[in-house]
């Protein structure tokens, strides 16, 4: 068995505006110490023969000087992950051959146990291998989170579970009831096999990409296709996919509020992370000059990046200027460049609709 571990770099992760940018998004953000967050999931995905990484053109050279030793397969177009994996996961074929097993890693997820997510990973992918079955990993929920999906395990084949059901992100109540029903996080990382996932893409809104790549029109192939998940194009459609559960700290880094759960804070719950050092965009990805724990390590960032009078349970985030807050409590303040942004912590999620905002100005 080959396999070979897919790295996903080409999105934005807009919800981290604004430090992450149309020109630097998230993955090349060092948030949790002095390297990146591309870095550390090429780090993690040594347990694999090979590392791929996939990105879109205008990240290319970025990518290439975080990640020298992976191989890198451009996407001509941004349209989610159904077409981008479609077209990363034929790639691999033609480079690795059609035998190989596939297991993707989003670049901004956070691990706390490298070892057990490498070997769970490597579980995945015998699954995949053995069984022919297109494989999700979830994760062992700690709270009942409303910004995640989650997946519904059926019978238990010792390896892996049936697959019954994606559900999409929940309300409070919902999430209480998933919790108690034993569903676990879709974390949106995947194994199969690149025959398995090309039978399943066939029988998808994918299909026009995939009988164009198959006869090498790669852009034609992009054109023809809407921009769709593979959750949505692929997964959800399979009617034999299986889960294979991921018992390890975990955390999508996909909002300002998970600071507050990864570093550690005041006496009153206030978390504060210095940004210094940021690896910038257009192929100038310098490496930064922060400790490992930066905000954590002696308390240096709430002396000198920020000030609390009667406040709690906030996340500041500064690459500079000094920010004080005064009788507010969970409060995101994200102070970058030349930008501000604050945010109910419980309402970060909202990010989302100034970066829309401001997309439709052209000032993203």
């Amino acid at each position: 068995m080959t396999t070979v571990a897919l790295v996903l770099a080409g999105g934005t992760g807009s919800r981290l505006y604004p430090a992450s940018r149309s020109t630097r998004p998230k993955q090349f953000l060092p948030l949790l110490g002095e390297t990146t967050l591309l870095e550390r999931t090429v780090d993690r995905a040594s347990f694999a023969d090979h590392v791929v990484v996939s990105t879109r053109p205008e990240l290319e050279a970025d990518v290439r000087a975080l990640a020298p030793d992976a191989e890198v397969v451009v996407e001509p177009a941004g349209k989610d992950t159904g077409p981008a994996l479609a077209y990363a996961t034929h790639r691999i074929g033609e480079l690795h051959g059609t035998d190989a097993v596939v297991v993707v890693l989003p670049s901004d997820h956070t691990v706390g146990d490298d070892a057990a997510f490498g070997e769970t990973l490597e579980r995945g992918a015998r699954v995949a291998h053995q069984t022919g079955r297109l494989v999700a990993f979830g994760v062992d929920p700690t709270r009942p989170e409303t910004g995640y999906g989650y997946i519904e395990p059926g019978s238990d084949h010792g390896a892996f579970f049936d697959l019954d059901a994606f559900h999409e992100k929940p309300d409070a109540e919902t999430a209480e009831r998933y919790i108690d029903s034993g569903y676990l996080w879709n974390a949106g990382m995947f194994a199969w096999g690149v025959e398995p996932f090309r039978a399943a893409a066939l029988d998808s809104p994918l299909a026009p990409l995939v009988r164009a790549l198959d006869d090498g029109h790669v852009e034609r192939g992009f054109e023809a296709v809407e921009e769709t998940s593979v959750d949505y194009a692929v997964m959800e459609r399979v009617t034999d996919a299986a889960v294979v559960p991921l018992d390890v700290r975990w955390d999508d880094l996909g909002s300002w509020d998970a600071l507050a759960r990864l570093l550690s804070g005041d006496d009153e719950g206030n978390v504060v992370h210095a940004g210094d050092g940021v690896g910038s965009a257009g192929g100038d990805a310098e490496r930064p000059s922060q400790s490992e724990d930066a905000a954590t390590d002696d308390g240096d960032d709430f002396d000198e990046r920020a000030l609390f009078v009667d406040s709690a349970d906030n996340v500041v985030v500064s690459d500079g200027p000094h920010v004080s807050l005064a009788g507010v409590d969970g409060l995101a303040v994200v102070a970058w460049d030349d930008r501000v942004l604050v945010v109910p912590k419980a309402e970060a999620q909202r990010v989302r609709d100034v970066v829309s905002l401001l997309k439709e100005q052209g000032t993203f």
